[in-house]
């Protein structure tokens, strides 16, 4: 069973653990899994982390964020063919938008240590975090949950033999910062849901 499974329990709203999954409160210690590091300091960040077992559930809780948004039928900029299809269903103008409310995105890792989303042009283009739409949602894998922005960085090397992407950047700020923090001096704080797919 994977460790997704043991923390957030079955999806199956009948059974005991999938009552509790929504209450769990994470606390990190020295010799956590990669994926409970990441978990833990994403939410830190301010992320809204959302477990998929299946692509049924990924389209659930896109739909969901949608409704809560009230995003429907609006504008969102997208770059990744395969992302096409969950849009189209949605009524969701990506091609040409003018006032997109989102980007939908793949990425290329997650990294665990300080809980941030890693990309490349393959999903951003050439734009800049700032250039961005404030709000994000972005589809990943557990398989993409990396240690380090080095072993990130190594994987994208390894993938990309040719056609070798640039504009290689982390988002790791997903709130607004109430107090002047210097860590995050000129980052951009960004709205970002993850719907984090189990495939391991």
């Amino acid at each position: 069973m994977s460790l997704f499974k043991k923390i957030f329990g079955s999806n199956n709203p009948d059974s005991e653990e999938g009552k509790n999954k929504e209450n769990i409160d994470f606390s990190l210690e020295n010799d956590a899994p990669l994926e409970e590091q990441f978990i833990y300091n994403f939410k830190k960040n301010g992320g809204k982390f959302l477990y998929c077992e299946n692509e049924s559930e990924v389209k659930d809780h896109f739909e969901n964020i949608l409704e809560e948004n009230d995003w429907f039928e609006g504008e969102a900029l997208c770059y990744e063919p395969n992302l096409f299809g969950i849009l189209e269903e949605n009524k969701i103008v990506f091609q040409n938008a003018n006032n997109p409310s989102f980007l939908l995105a793949n990425c290329e890792n997650l990294i665990a240590d300080e809980g941030s989303i890693l990309f490349s042009s393959k999903q951003i283009k050439q734009n800049k975090p700032n250039e961005l739409p404030t709000n994000i949602i972005i589809i990943a894998t557990t398989s993409q949950i990396i240690e380090t922005k080095s072993d990130g960085l190594s994987v994208i090397k390894k993938k990309y033999i040719k056609d070798y992407p640039t504009n290689i950047t982390t988002i790791k700020y997903f709130k607004k910062v109430v107090e002047e923090d210097f860590t995050q001096y000129g980052s951009i704080a960004k709205n970002l849901y993850l719907l984090l797919l189990e495939d391991l």
